[in-house]
């Protein structure tokens, strides 16, 4: 016989218990009947007390019995909760995801992802937190994240990059600006203008990319404010400080006077790319790349 009481015992016990009849408790777990009683006996020698009082007209709970019923009932439904959810979580069908972002991907790519989450992996948590793109490395070598959305060209060797989109740059103007996107032929039309541009230790292949824009026309630009912060520059180029350069996916999202100009006819572009851990085993992870 064994020494340890096992989930057998609490099951095969229950089913005595809401049955109140061996016979009809056996049929239900598919045991035979003299089996059951051994079952049922092991776990009172165990205990060292006895659940139930048996005549040869019925089966009653013993106060003790009683109170083991109601215990048992919920163990035994957390527990198979707890296998239920463990299979889910393997799956990827439920879970936590942590995200890094720039504050670009935020605007369109990122609340995309997290709507088709919510309607088809419901059960799938998300932690968010905007980090610049250093950050966001940082924190996927040493597993603070799971996955990025970076504007660089490479990641160390144990990372994997994606890219899921590449678009052109805008130019931001105050409102009252008199350049139009018909009057603007070549940046060099731009050349006595100061510019806010984000920093470039914030991501410096975005920042060399912007900088091409001016240099295939021949010249630097002026920049007189730098900074990290998308409403920032726009509120910097709303007051008259100068104009910007930002990926079209950060055009018209707040409600300021300012105007923006496409520099779809310039060769530049900027890619937004997803990062990850090539060893990271969350498997909500495969979810996402379908998603995106």
């Amino acid at each position: 016989m064994s020494n340890q009481i096992e989930l057998r015992h609490l099951r095969y016990f229950l089913a005595v218990a809401e049955e109140l009849h061996f016979r009809k408790a056996a049929e239900k777990l598919f045991i035979s009947q003299p089996g059951l009683s051994r079952q049922i006996k092991q776990l009172e020698e165990q205990l060292g007390v006895s659940l139930l009082s048996r005549t040869n007209r019925k089966v009653e709970l013993t106060a003790a019995g009683k109170h083991l019923a109601i215990d048992a009932k919920t163990w035994l439904e957390t527990i198979q909760q707890g296998l239920e959810r463990t299979k889910l979580i393997h799956q990827g069908a439920e879970g936590t995801l942590k995200l890094g972002y720039v504050g670009s991907a935020m605007q369109g790519v990122v609340p995309s992802l997290l709507e088709k989450f919510k309607s088809k992996h419901a059960t799938v948590k998300f932690s968010l937190a905007e980090m610049d793109n250093s950050m966001q490395v940082e924190a996927l070598l040493d597993g603070s994240i799971d996955v990025g959305f970076v504007r660089l060209s490479d990641v160390p060797k144990s990372l994997e990059m994606r890219t899921i989109l590449t678009e052109p740059f805008c130019l931001v103007l105050p409102k009252e600006h008199p350049l139009t996107k018909s009057k603007l032929n070549h940046m060099e039309q731009l050349k006595e203008e100061s510019f806010i541009l984000f920093e470039k230790d914030y991501s410096p292949t975005y920042y060399s990319e912007v900088m091409s824009l001016f240099l295939d026309s021949g010249y630097s630009p002026q920049i007189s404010h730098t900074s990290v912060n998308a409403l920032t520059i726009y509120k910097m180029v709303e007051s008259g400080f100068g104009l910007a350069v930002v990926p079209k996916s950060l055009k018209n999202t707040f409600s300021l006077d300012i105007k923006f100009i496409d520099l779809t006819d310039f060769p530049q572009r900027t890619n937004l790319n997803v990062v990850w851990k090539k060893s990271n085993t969350n498997p909500v992870l495969g979810f996402v790349f379908e998603e995106l």
